[in-house]
């Protein structure tokens, strides 16, 4: 039986690091030099990213000798590094160069992986499986694969509507949520 308490929460983690909303400027920009992004094929593709190392994440790290709570404890570190940027509007990680990104043939990787489906959100996937049953993940990062496509199907109406000061109260607030997560998975497994 699916918690659905525990649904929404899983489901707000990954859409505060998955930050879709906050990445709309990125994403636009992306779009000026490089080309249209097909909001489906990237919804799909990211989606798909994060379905499969939900499944084979755990047995990867058992294979480099890893368990899941060491994981869990060093993943609640990385996400209160990621909720501090979110908050303070600092630049801890660093994003691949435009001239990289604008070289790549195709538009859906740049945006599928390095910032919908990153390493951020790979790791949190790991982390909350630790305290979450397998359905409800699943079903949340369905849930986000639908919110992914309807972002960037209403980017550009979503952006004329929010202002740039909106984009960050919205940044900020997540940033709060996944800051509060990151320590629940820190004094759980670390402490």
């Amino acid at each position: 039986m699916i918690s659905l308490e525990s649904l929404i929460t899983v489901t707000l983690i990954l859409f505060a690091i998955i930050d879709i909303v906050g990445a709309l400027p990125i994403l636009i920009d992306l779009e000026q030099r490089v080309g249209k992004i097909d909001p489906l094929k990237t919804a799909v593709l990211s989606t798909t990213i994060m379905i499969a190392f939900l499944f084979i994440g755990e047995p990867l790290l058992k294979i480099i000798g890893i368990d899941l709570p060491s994981f869990a404890a060093a993943g609640s570190v990385v996400l209160f590094i990621v909720a501090m940027e979110m908050i303070l509007g600092i630049r801890i990680f660093k994003e691949e160069s435009s001239e990289k990104v604008s070289q790549l043939s195709a538009l859906v990787v740049p945006v599928t992986f390095p910032i919908i489906a990153g390493a951020g959100t790979l790791t949190t996937i790991l982390t909350i499986r630790a305290d979450y049953p397998l359905l409800t993940i699943l079903l949340a990062i369905l849930i986000n694969g639908v919110i992914i496509f309807i972002v960037l199907w209403l980017k550009n109406w979503i952006a004329n509507r929010l202002s740039p000061a909106g984009l960050i109260i919205i940044r900020r607030v997540f940033g709060i949520i996944l800051l509060a997560s990151a320590i629940k998975i820190f004094k759980n497994y670390a402490l």
